[in-house]
């Protein structure tokens, strides 16, 4: 029966994080969670609980993949750091007394070989890991673009997953890039305040009226607002654009340089 049990949850990582983990998603966290999709692009509310999420899908990974890499990828070492921590209180749970792997100092290995490790943040220090089963990078909005486009080959012979997860910050970088993106390669999941059942609409309220509609619109609501620095707002700039206007000056073979 346990054997049965294993195979299982294998299968269903709902039924794993619930039965095994102790960690009861709510439905959207339960599609998350349930998604066969090898990009996963998350726009979520504060507070909504990205990080407990991602750890027991990290976990979920480590326990059923033997011999898998995990890496988390944060702002700061600080952030990796708690979400390896949820992990590690995961682990506790299913029987195991998390360790490091002796050559991280924001990690966790598992009696299968299995590794979950956290990275510093540094573009420098981050090189030099290949195979990587899971790829995580949470607070994708705040991650150095740097950094996350030299992370990007860590997944390029193993052919493994990459989740980005993060409230917005502004209409920059490639997390605004890749939500905003045309296509069917990402899952793109939002989740605004009003959508999180842990979130009370008086709380909202009270929010609303201390943030301003703009940072609320953005922290709350997933939306990406306007940068604070430009001179004009983007739609204006848009409206603007006249693409049927022949240029005046043309060269013969680079387009609008001099008079012909």
């Amino acid at each position: 029966m346990p054997r049965i049990l294993d195979i299982c949850h294998s299968l269903d990582p709902v039924s794993f994080a619930r039965e095994r983990l102790r960690f009861l998603p709510d439905p959207t966290q339960s599609i998350v969670l349930a998604s066969r999709s090898n990009q996963v692009i998350l726009n979520c509310t504060r507070q909504w609980g990205k990080s407990t999420l991602t750890a027991a899908q990290a976990v979920f990974t480590a326990w059923h993949e033997p011999e898998s890499l995990i890496l988390v990828m944060s702002p700061t070492a600080r952030q990796s750091s708690e979400l390896v921590r949820k992990a590690a209180v995961f682990l506790s749970r299913l029987g195991i007394r998390p360790c490091g792997d002796g050559g991280n100092k924001i990690s966790l290995l598992l009696p299968n070989g299995s590794r979950i490790v956290g990275l510093p943040g540094t573009e420098a220090t981050d090189r030099g890991y290949s195979g990587v089963r899971l790829l995580l990078v949470d607070e994708a909005a705040r991650v150095d673009e740097d950094l996350y486009l030299a992370m990007l080959p860590v997944l390029a012979v193993s052919g493994g997953d990459i989740w980005l997860m993060s409230t917005p910050y502004g209409r920059r970088g490639f997390f605004y890039q890749t939500w905003m993106q045309r296509g069917l390669d990402w899952r793109r999941i939002k989740v605004p305040a009003t959508e999180c059942p842990r979130i009370l609409p008086a709380n909202l309220a009270r929010d609303r009226v201390t943030m301003g509609d703009r940072w609320f619109r953005q922290e709350y609501m997933c939306e990406f607002a306007e940068n604070q620095e430009q001179l004009f707002p983007e739609e204006l700039i848009r409206k603007a654009i006249n693409y049927d206007i022949h240029p005046l000056f043309t060269h013969p073979h680079h387009g609008p340089l001099h008079r012909p």
